[in-house]
C-alpha cells in the first residue's frame, strides 16, 4: 500500500516515516512529486488545514494520502502562534526567526508563566474519499532561551518540565512517544494496521 505526507518539511517527513517504518507501507512525500503544487493552508484551525492537505493531494495523486497541521499555542499570548507557527515571523521566516520572536513576545515573562501547549491534527483521506483525523497534545513551557539541537520547528525552546530539558534536548524516542505528533501518530498507525489487515 503506497500513502502520500502531504509535506515537503523533511523534518516532520522524517518523524512521521520512523513512526510508520514498520508497517506494509510505501511512504512517500510531496518531495517524490516535484511537479505538483502546494496545497493552500486557508483553514481556520488545525483540523481544517489538515484536511483540506490531505483532500488535495488524495485528489491530485489518486492515492492515500495524510497530512498533518500542528503548531504551538502560548497561554500569554492567547494561543497565538497557533495556526501561524510556520509563519510566525513572516512568509519564508526560518525556525530561528520563528523562535527569536517568539522569545522577544515573552521577554520579561518569568518560565512558569511561559505555558504552552504543542498541539497536532493528521488528517487521512483514502483514494476512494474517505476521511479520518487523529489529534495529539503536549503541554509544557516556552524556555528562556533555545537549548538542544536535535528536532525543528520551536524544539529547542519547548521546555517538557517531567524531563527537564527541551523537545530538542529528547531522544528521537522519547520524543516520538510524547511529542503532539508523535501521539497523533500512534492513533493513525493503529487506524493503518486495521486497513492493513
Amino acid at each position: 500500500m503506497k500513502i502520500v505526507i502531504a509535506t515537503s518539511n523533511k523534518g516532520k517527513a522524517k518523524e512521521i516515516k520512523e513512526i510508520l517504518k514498520d508497517l506494509k507501507l510505501e511512504v512517500l512525500t510531496l518531495n517524490d512529486f516535484p511537479d505538483i503544487p502546494t496545497p493552500i493552508e486557508d483553514g481556520k484551525n488545525f483540523k481544517e488545514n489538515a484536511l483540506k492537505k490531505a483532500r488535495f493531494v488524495a485528489r491530485l495523486l489518486n492515492m492515500a494520502a495524510l497530512a498533518d497541521d500542528s503548531g504551538i499555542e502560548v497561554e500569554a499570548l492567547g494561543k497565538r502562534p497557533g495556526i501561524f507557527s510556520a509563519l510566525y515571523a513572516g512568509e519564508n521566516a526560518t525556525d530561528e526567526e520563528n523562535n527569536r520572536k517568539l522569545l522577544k513576545e515573552l521577554n520579561d515573562l518569568p518560565l512558569e508563566k511561559r505555558h504552552a501547549s504543542y498541539r497536532c491534527v493528521i488528517a487521512l483521506v483514502s483514494h476512494a474519499g474517505k476521511e479520518e483525523t487523529f489529534e495529539g497534545n503536549c503541554d509544557g513551557l516556552i524556555a528562556l532561551e533555545p537549548k538542544g539541537a536535535g528536532g525543528f520547528g520551536y524544539d529547542p525552546l519547548f521546555y517538557v518540565p517531567e524531563y527537564g530539558k527541551t523537545m530538542a534536548e529528547l531522544s528521537p524516542d522519547i520524543k516520538n512517544r510524547i511529542s503532539h505528533r508523535g501521539k497523533a501518530l500512534a492513533k493513525l498507525r493503529k487506524k493503518l494496521i486495521e486497513i492493513a489487515q
